[in-house]
């Protein structure tokens, strides 16, 4: 396989919310979040239900305009920059539900993450086909790559309804890494996907890490939570709980009581 893209930013922070606030008519749904995603690290961002979790997510994701505050990228504010324009400057993100092109192939659907293609643009397809070709066929490349890293190559030509939940999510993956993101939101990886495949995300997870890609994810499942992150916020009621390792918020009985009202998370 093709080495994947190494991104290296020690000590930085390339992605930052500052005083985040959501309201919808007279609910708060997020109430003055400030945190911050340092680079190389998989942190996580867990609350029970109706938290606010999901609406924070889609802030940091450009899919939601917040109602006050600020989202830096690479210290640049981005809060009214929309999702499309925040990938192209390295933040990609992940749905709970993956969204495939059901009747593309699979390669495909991963091509369709690339930016910038060379073949979406009039003047290279009427004057210059050779290199619209030899772009494509580097695209080509690329995406069995990432198809082969998470394990969907023998599937490349099938279309993507053939696939499970969990290979969907796999799938979405691919077609993410195919816009070569710094910083990864993902929501819910591990949410309806079976045990055996839930392990091949996280170890594809590492392997990214491993390379300098910074993650932050969104779950609920705290096996995956303690395994992968090395720093965890939590929400509740809108705002940010509290924060640190896994270990210590799991434990933390302000988190217990957000959980359970007494029983443990």
């Amino acid at each position: 396989m093709t080495a994947l893209p190494s991104h290296s930013h020690a000590g930085a922070v390339p992605l930052r919310a500052v005083d985040v606030t959501m309201r919808f008519g007279g609910a708060v749904a997020v109430d003055g979040v400030s945190l911050a995603v340092r680079a190389g690290e998989i942190m996580g961002l867990i609350g029970p239900n109706g938290a606010g979790k999901s609406t924070l997510f889609d802030i940091l994701a450009g899919d939601r305009r917040p109602s006050q505050g600020r989202v830096l990228l690479n210290g640049e504010p981005v809060e009214t920059s929309p999702a499309h324009t925040r990938l192209a400057r390295g933040l990609g993100r992940s749905f709970q539900i993956p969204r495939p092109f059901a009747g593309m192939t699979l390669v495909e659907n991963v091509m369709l993450g690339a930016q910038r293609q060379a073949g979406e643009r009039v003047w290279p397809n009427l004057f210059a086909h050779r290199r619209v070709a030899r772009a494509e066929a580097a695209l080509l490349a690329r995406a069995m790559d990432l198809l082969d890293f998470v394990t969907l190559a023998p599937l490349a030509r099938q279309p993507a309804r053939v696939l499970s939940g969990g290979q969907r999510k796999l799938l979405e993956l691919a077609r993410l890494l195919m816009a070569e993101p710094s910083v990864v939101l993902l929501d819910e990886p591990a949410a309806g996907v079976h045990p055996a495949l839930l392990e091949l995300i996280m170890q594809r997870i590492r392997s990214l890490n491993s390379g300098g890609m910074t993650f932050l994810i969104v779950e609920h499942n705290m096996e995956l939570v303690t395994q992968l992150c090395k720093h965890v916020f939590v929400m509740a009621g809108g705002a940010l709980l509290c924060e640190g390792t896994a270990a210590d918020v799991v434990g933390d009985p302000r988190v217990i009581e957000a959980y359970l009202g007494g029983g443990a998370p």
